[in-house]
């Protein structure tokens, strides 16, 4: 069986990391106030589907250091996750939507590109980043209607 450690350290850096980085940036007077798309999501339906998220994304970080640590599918984890860190920093602390919306398609396309990766030496990994890609679409076309709506 293995030891627990590195899981809850994965967890802890991608959940906390996470929880972290939105509580410091919270949506506020300036998000309020945006035009939104009629399929805008109500605010607190996010903090739920991100901290599944979270916990899908750090139990197919901790698969692949287990398993696949020298891979591509490793190095891809690492770089969606430090998309997905920076991208409320920029939108909610920077309010730049149209950054954001870069960095969302570049989390997009990272995140594909783990799945692809992962999905020959270890395709658990590869399973629990679909409802994470989905998401990730999802807020690809949000962030891409407010750039829209609010020129």
């Amino acid at each position: 069986m293995p030891r627990p450690i590195p899981l809850i350290a994965f967890i802890l850096l991608v959940v906390g990391g996470g929880l972290l980085i939105g509580s410091q940036t919270l949506p506020g007077p300036w998000y309020a106030e945006l035009q939104k798309p009629v399929f805008n999501p109500p605010n607190w339906l996010f903090g739920p589907v991100w901290t599944l998220l979270y916990l899908l994304i750090a139990i197919a970080g901790w698969q692949c250091w287990r398993y696949i640590r020298s891979s591509l599918a490793m190095r891809l984890w690492w770089l969606q996750l430090a998309l997905n860190f920076i991208w409320s920093p920029v939108f909610f602390g920077m309010q730049s939507i149209g950054c954001a919306l870069i960095i969302v398609l570049l989390l997009l396309l990272a995140v594909a590109a783990f799945i692809m990766a992962a999905w020959r030496p270890h395709r658990p990994a590869a399973l629990l980043f679909l409802p994470y890609l989905a998401w990730v679409a999802f807020a690809a076309l949000l962030n891409g209607s407010l750039f829209l709506l609010n020129p």
